[in-house]
């Protein structure tokens, strides 16, 4: 149990120190960024003296370095300054925003994990026929097509032509959750369609390297059934890798949603980015950039404490 704790502790502790310099990236590079935030603010009404006065109001004629460490420190409490654009906090802009991602993501989840599992231990069974080289072609097709494109296809075969569900994914505070369901479904279909082929690879390679396995075969020669053998003793033994590709896939349902949600003008975190971005609001960025940053690096080390758990030889490494 101590290995265990020391490991996870290991582990932690490289996610802090990747989220600290991920956090100094994130600081200089949207420092970098051409435009100034005081003259954005006044833009027409700019004049030497105001520009001066907002500039030391904000604290933008302080060093580099002082400012990044006052917003690191707001940051570790939730205070990511003051939209430039409207004045308000930045963490009541992006808090509602976040939960919305959050839940597409979920979403998208739910219908795809044990989607991509399922259909990846049925391939295994049936590996090397038709069924198999079909949805080989079809998930690597799915793999290389962008998730812009995907969108776009899926608007127009079940919007535009079908009118099955809407194109734009408003939201409304009034709505049911079955109405939410229904206009949620389209940018979460394309997220199910993006991420399923790594998770349903991932798992039929798993297990066809396991059915080679000496107690596979010891299984078989007892006339246990393939779904048996595979369900009962081959998965068990997968899961290591597959708990990897679904932690990373999860991972990328959060951070990689910013082209679903300006496709189907989805009120996440990705269109508020995109949002900031165009109108040069550096505190949103910056917040945002390190919300991403934040829950890939928290579902990767998830997904090393599910390989860790799952897998005695990196319990016990000697």
């Amino acid at each position: 149990m101590g290995d265990i704790v020391s490991l996870i502790g290991k582990r932690l502790g490289y996610g802090l120190i990747t989220l600290l310099v991920i956090s100094v990236i994130i600081f200089f590079m949207v420092e970098m960024l051409p435009g100034d935030a005081a003259e954005a603010i006044l833009q027409m009404g700019a004049t030497e003296e105001n520009l001066a006065a907002l500039r030391e109001e904000m604290g933008l004629d302080r060093p580099a370095i002082i400012r990044y460490f006052d917003w690191l420190a707001g940051a570790v409490v939730g205070d990511f300054g003051v939209s430039i654009t409207s004045g308000e906090p930045v963490s009541a802009i992006i808090g509602e925003r976040f939960v919305n991602t959050l839940f597409l993501a979920a979403y998208a989840a739910v219908i795809a994990v044990p989607f991509a599992v399922i259909l990846g231990i049925v391939v295994a069974l049936l590996r090397n026929t038709l069924f198999d080289r079909v949805a080989n072609v079809l998930t690597l097709t799915s793999i290389s097509s962008p998730e812009f494109f995907l969108g776009y296809v899926l608007i127009l075969l079940l919007a535009v032509r079908t009118d099955m569900f809407p194109s734009l994914a408003s939201l409304s505070a009034d709505m049911s959750f079955g109405e939410l369901l229904h206009r949620t479904f389209l940018p979460a279909l394309t997220l199910v369609l993006v991420v399923t082929a790594h998770m349903m690879r991932m798992t039929r390679a798993a297990i066809i390297n396991l059915l080679s396995s000496p107690y596979i075969e010891m299984a078989r020669l007892k006339g246990t059934p393939p779904l048996k053998v595979i369900v009962r003793h081959a998965l068990p033994n997968a899961w290591a890798p597959i708990i990897n590709v679904i932690a990373l896939n999860l991972a990328y349902l959060i951070t990689g949603v910013v082209l679903v949600e300006v496709v189907f003008v989805y009120p996440g975190i990705g269109q508020t980015l995109v949002d900031a971005v165009s109108k040069q609001n550096f505190p949103v960025v910056q917040a945002c950039c390190l919300i991403f940053a934040a829950t890939f690096i928290l579902l990767n080390l998830a997904a090393d404490v599910g390989a860790i758990l799952t897998n005695p030889r990196l319990r016990h490494p000697k």
